[in-house]
């Protein structure tokens, strides 16, 4: 069976995507192409970026309705990614909130996609 490990987010410019993704995750990319870009992640996943004008078949358009999501374990470690994300000045979608999976906020990256932090269940 095929096992996913490549997600591709479409995006106005990789270049400029490839900087805000590359200070997020504190690496550099294994693919920087004009209209592609490669981020290797743990777990062998890749996060790919590309062009959304270059996308075959092309895209019907809309707004994002997914999320890409960080699982950040440690005591105290989502209030301190908050603090920091906010501090570098991230697009706040929703602040450091408790939900019924626990706590969690969303910042959005330069073409909206929404970055969904949380922490690992502890059970």
């Amino acid at each position: 069976m095929a096992n996913p490990n490549l997600f591709i987010l479409y995006v106005k410019d990789p270049a400029a995507s490839a900087r805000f993704y590359r200070k997020l995750l504190g690496r550099e990319p294994a693919v920087a192409a004009p209209n592609f870009v490669a981020f290797p992640l743990d777990g062998e996943f890749t996060l790919g970026l590309w062009r959304q004008e270059k996308v075959e078949p092309p895209t019907a358009g809309g707004e994002a309705r997914s999320e890409v999501a960080f699982m950040i374990p440690g005591d105290n470690a989502i209030a301190k990614t908050f603090e920091d994300w906010k501090a570098a000045g991230h697009e706040i979608l929703q602040p450091l909130t408790v939900m019924d999976f626990g706590p969690t906020f969303v910042i959005a990256d330069p073409d909206g996609h929404r970055l969904r932090v949380c922490e690992p269940d502890k059970e």
